[in-house]
């Protein structure tokens, strides 16, 4: 596990609390979140080689999924919660996976262009505000390579007059047309509905 990240960042915890990180799997499995990972796993069409990233990868179970459906491929997980890492680090290595992890920000990925031939991420983009938002989607497809593909899954929320900025622009198409501004080809939304927790919104995306 290693440190990338040039410059510290304020970031929010995966279940907001660093003192509820024990909650973090109950949380994921009581959700039916894993059969999105599936899901999302199975949407990038990967390929034996290829290279994949998680952006905000938490506690790995989104990499773990993606690593037992597609054996072959290169795993690189970023996120900047040591603590998150380290339960990410011992869970993938029960699983018999072999993964990068790197302490880093998604506004700020230590790689160079064109590294990736996908890119994913987690229930993440709405712990970003918005300027954040879009940093990250740049980044993402800097790292990507021509043709290359994202697969994020966020909260899908729906506006009642009181929600926080950041909270907001994930109301309606805002994540789609977000991500199209940021140089991508978006596929429909695909929704889901969670067993707890709402419903979620998973983007596929193709970097151009």
């Amino acid at each position: 596990m290693t440190e990338t990240s040039s410059q510290e960042r304020d970031y929010l915890p995966g279940m907001g609390k660093h003192y509820l990180l024990p909650f973090y799997e109950v949380v994921h499995r009581v959700s039916g979140l894993g059969r999105v990972h599936g899901r999302m796993a199975a949407a990038a069409g990967l390929r034996p080689g290829q290279r994949v990233l998680d952006v905000g990868c938490g506690t790995g179970n989104l990499l773990r999924t993606i690593g037992k459906q597609h054996p072959g491929v290169e795993l690189t997980g970023v996120d900047p919660d040591l603590k998150m890492l380290a339960r990410a680090e011992s869970k993938l290595r029960r699983a018999g996976l072999r993964v990068r992890l790197d302490r880093g920000f998604a506004q700020e990925l230590d790689f160079p262009d064109d590294s990736f031939d996908a890119v994913f991420s987690s229930l993440m983009l709405h712990h970003l505000d918005t300027s954040s938002k879009d940093e990250m989607l740049r980044e993402v497809h800097r790292v990507l390579r021509p043709g290359g593909v994202l697969v994020l899954a966020d909260a899908v929320f729906h506006d009642h007059g009181h929600m926080r900025e950041h909270l907001r622009d994930n109301v309606g198409d805002a994540v789609p047309k977000r991500i199209a501004a940021a140089g991508f080809s978006v596929e429909p939304t695909r929704r889901h509905r969670l067993r707890l927790f709402g419903e979620v919104g998973v983007e596929v995306a193709t970097a151009h």
